[in-house]
């Protein structure tokens, strides 16, 4: 399996990266911007492109080797992954990437710095990276990632290649869960769901209680009537977004902790010993677990708010008779959905996506999510 195989809907950008990840070492700019809006991908094309760089065989065989698992493992050695749970990448975290990046590399040819969401830095954040990204370590290269040249620093922009990614199809998105092993109508449904977003369809996918919690959501949107249905309907959905951000961490943690015994020779029922437990409980502080959570639940939320405006969607697409060239998201819903395009005047359907964007600011500002959504769905309400 080529470490592009997992590369959705991108061709043209994966024969761009594959040409130079096997053209001359001399050649190969040393800082890149890879941007593409969420679900498109963008993380994992700089992992491939990051294990086609260190690899021998650039990438290009249908076999992996040793190189390109460990990379996209993310146990290489030499290629390092900053990733934050939290709204911001700290100044701290930046600093610790920067002297990573400055060392040689101990095995491949590069060493190679990836920063997801390179957006979420603060002005004064990103000018500790700024010099470093202008004139990196001869055997350093680092790979970017954010929606969109836009949402970085000029200063950060006008020193990097620019890598931009396009939103995957549908059909794209189904035949890769299919490649996964889940069935065409499952895969179908998630990747019409998910609108191009690889992992949320992902997630569809797998986990019946979600894809059940979206569906009960919509349903709540399309019978609010009154403004007890508006408060109904937001404790539900803040109750369903922690419960589901909870189990994911439980998940997370409960894996951190079988790889961490797997890796020092314990079994699931061994005692950790005394030299081993500063490092054990290191993975799992209550206080990190309890951010995660929070963090989690927040991107829970903002998954809602895309699956309401899906709903607003499928109105002006209605109302314009355009189903027929961009078709529905919610077919399952229809029935309701045209009825809701009949009640709402074009204007109507507008302004509740622009209330859906308030909200969204809101959240983002660290409004309190309960007044958040129950101010929402007021607003909603025919």
């Amino acid at each position: 399996m080529s470490v592009w195989d997992s590369i959705v809907s991108q061709s043209q950008v994966v024969e761009q990266l594959k040409a130079v990840s096997s053209g001359d070492p001399k050649a190969i700019a040393q800082s890149w911007l890879i941007c593409g809006p969420p679900g498109s991908g963008r993380s994992n094309v700089a992992r491939a492109f990051a294990a086609a760089l260190e690899s021998l065989d650039h990438g290009l065989n249908d076999e992996p080797t040793k190189t390109t698992e460990q990379v996209l493992a993310g146990t290489h050695p030499d290629v390092t992954v900053l990733a934050t749970n939290k709204v911001t990448i700290g100044i701290d975290e930046v600093r610790d990437i920067i002297a990573t990046s400055e060392q040689m590399p101990g095995t491949a040819p590069w060493r190679i710095i990836i920063i997801e969401d390179v957006d979420r830095m603060l002005e004064r954040t990103t000018n500790v990276l700024l010099k470093e990204i202008e004139e990196p370590s001869a055997h350093t290269i680092w790979l970017l990632c954010a929606p969109s040249a836009q949402d970085v620093l000029p200063t950060i922009r006008s020193r990097t290649r620019i890598v931009n990614l396009a939103v995957p199809t549908n059909q794209a998105v189904a035949k890769f869960l299919e490649s996964e092993g889940f069935e065409p109508k499952i895969a179908a449904r998630a990747a019409r769901l998910s609108e191009g977003h690889i992992g949320i369809a992902n997630l569809y996918a797998k986990n019946e209680r979600v894809m059940t919690d979206r569906d009960e959501l919509i349903v709540g949107v399309l019978e609010l009537h009154r403004a007890s249905d508006a408060v109904l309907l937001a404790g539900d959905l803040i109750d369903n977004a922690k419960a589901q951000a909870e189990a994911e961490v439980n998940v997370k943690a409960a894996a951190a902790e079988a790889d961490f015994r797997r890796v020092n020779g314990l079994d699931a029922k061994d005692r950790i010993p005394p030299k081993l437990r500063g490092a054990y409980n290191a993975i799992a502080k209550k206080d990190e677990l309890k951010r995660r959570a929070t963090r989690l639940t927040r991107d829970v939320l903002d998954r809602a708010l895309n699956s309401i405006a899906s709903v607003y969607r499928d109105v002006a697409v209605l109302q314009n008779n355009a189903e027929d060239a961009v078709g529905l998201i919610n077919l399952e819903n229809r029935s309701a959905i045209t009825e809701l395009s009949v009640r709402l005047d074009r204007t109507g359907a507008v302004r509740r996506l622009e209330d859906i964007a308030t909200a969204r600011r809101r959240l983002n500002g660290n409004g309190n999510p309960v007044l958040v959504f129950e101010a929402l769905f007021c607003a909603l309400i025919p």
